[in-house]
């Protein structure tokens, strides 16, 4: 990194890029522009860092190296990850001697575990088939891959002083409650709205009349036999009701059908006359009535 930055900062003869641009200042030294880079500048080594990725330990590394290839944790590649790890442990250890401690008892297990996969297994009498050299080194990394897991689900947990606070309040209980004044105003005014509600809410009740349309029928008949012409507005009586109207109107409709009663008007907008739509004449009207109120 060291000889980087010296290349930055430090332009060799075979480049021709001014150092200044337009008369534009490269930094400011206690407020006076500075367009030249000073020859005797001097860069401390602990200036530059590089920052790796943050690991809680030695597994952590190795679960990160496995996850990131790919490889199948109950088959590792022994010689490709201790390669990885060794070259990680190299940048932490000029930096960081007692962070490298913990990395470098690591090292030493995966390089024993490496030369024992070399070496040729001799099984013992009594014994079956040797166990991997791996196996205790993946059980370790499912168990701790397993809890970190398990880490970042209570991490996602809502967390007092974190996510939410508890809210407080300060009660007295030895406060006398001190309820408003009402004066005689207030309660009128109280009152004249609950009369208000009261009138918006009222009972409709509905009376049923029993009403005959074939009686209203013989009632024109009868009424019409000894005039020769009515008024329209005259065959109706507002003062006994809506419902007494219109059951009038529907008989008259009916006789209408039937052409006992005829409508006639002489011409638009004149009076319209209502008569019987036959000649009353002794028996005959009577059986003519008759035949009305019957049907």
């Amino acid at each position: 990194m060291s000889e980087t930055a010296g290349e930055v900062l430090s332009p060799s003869p075979a480049d021709s890029t001014p150092n200044t641009v337009d008369g534009v200042a490269l930094a400011r030294l206690y407020g006076e522009p500075l367009f030249n880079v000073p020859k005797d500048l001097y860069i401390p080594p602990d200036a530059l860092e590089v920052f790796l990725e943050a690991f809680e330990g030695p597994l952590d590394l190795l679960l990160y190296l496995i996850r990131k290839q790919n490889f199948n944790i109950l088959d590792i590649p022994m010689a490709e990850l201790t390669r990885q790890y060794l070259s990680y442990v190299d940048e932490i250890r000029s930096r960081n001697l007692e962070l490298a401690a913990e990395y470098l008892l690591m090292a030493a297990m995966l390089i024993e575990i490496k030369s024992r996969m070399l070496l040729p297994v001799i099984p013992k009498e009594g014994e079956g088939e040797a166990e991997d050299p791996r196996a205790e080194l993946a059980r370790r990394l499912i168990e701790y891959e397993q809890i970190k897991m398990a880490a970042q689900e209570l991490e996602r947990v809502p967390l007092l002083g974190r996510d939410f606070w508890t809210a407080h309040a300060f009660h007295d209980p030895s406060t006398v409650v001190q309820y408003p004044d009402v004066n005689l105003d207030e309660l009128k005014e109280a009152w004249q709205a609950i009369l208000r509600r009261a009138s918006l809410v009222k009972a409709h009740t509905i009376s049923r009349e029993e009403l005959s349309v074939r009686e209203h029928m013989t009632m024109i008949l009868r009424r019409l036999q000894t005039l020769k012409f009515v008024e329209f507005f005259d065959m109706f009586d507002p003062t006994r009701g809506v419902a007494v109207m219109v059951v009038n109107f529907i008989a008259m409709l009916e006789l209408t059908r039937e052409g006992l009663v005829k409508v006639t008007q002489a011409e638009p907008y004149a009076p319209i006359y209502v008569r019987l739509g036959y000649e009353s004449k002794g028996s005959e009207s009577d059986n003519t009535e008759f035949h009305a109120t019957e049907q």
